[in-house]
């Protein structure tokens, strides 16, 4: 009895193990909305699905999120860096989104929890309800989490995955790229389930 008790919770241990990459995608359905936001992280694919969103027709403008840079001190060292978020424009800009239609966010954020938080504040303060934010396939599902844990009903968060990310959800484990993604994944969301214990470097 106890071998075969082992060996169910061996097998269920592998299932578990072999499809934590697909459970960590969770979007939801699309419909159009005031705006579409490029999350930091992966580029070009984020701010590639975004400008194809716009194309669609799903939204009038998009705004970019401004990662944490060390763009100050280098230009201290006389070294000009641009830094993500201008490079998430420019791929946006070639990819047929009008320039004057997109916008970079003017705080620069250190966590997915400081971008959720800048993004819906300054919705509200624009009056605009609903926003699809595009991410990559992995970090949709704590995206959500953090939504609903930080933001009222008063504005609606679409989240979608940029299909264009390398992520293999079905053989994460295969190279070093997306077993950290998920092990970041995971844990940001035990994080994001205990009340967000553990908080972001100071600036």
């Amino acid at each position: 009895m106890a071998l075969a008790l082992v060996v169910v919770l061996s097998v269920a241990g592998v299932f578990v193990f072999r499809g934590v990459g697909r459970w960590l995608i969770c979007e939801d359905a699309l419909r159009p909305a005031n705006v579409i936001v490029v999350l930091s992280g992966v580029m070009p694919s984020r701010a590639e699905e975004a400008a194809r969103l716009f194309q669609m027709g799903e939204a009038r403008e998009v705004w970019v999120s401004q990662p944490e840079s060390p763009q100050q001190e280098l230009a201290l060292m006389g070294i000009e860096y641009e830094g993500e978020s201008y490079f998430n424009r420019e791929v946006l800009i070639h990819s047929g989104v009008p320039e004057a239609d997109v916008r970079i966010l003017p705080e620069p954020i250190i966590d997915t929890e400081q971008e959720v938080r800048e993004i819906s504040d300054l919705m509200r303060h624009e009056g605009k309800t609903s926003a699809i934010i595009v991410t990559s396939p992995q970090h949709t599902r704590r995206v959500r989490r953090l939504w609903h844990n930080l933001v009222g009903r008063d504005t609606q968060a679409i989240v979608r995955a940029a299909y264009q990310d390398p992520f293999d959800a079905d053989h994460w484990w295969r190279n070093t790229r997306d077993t950290f993604s998920v092990v970041r994944e995971v844990m940001g969301l035990v994080n994001a389930w205990t009340g967000l214990r553990v908080k972001p470097h100071d600036k």
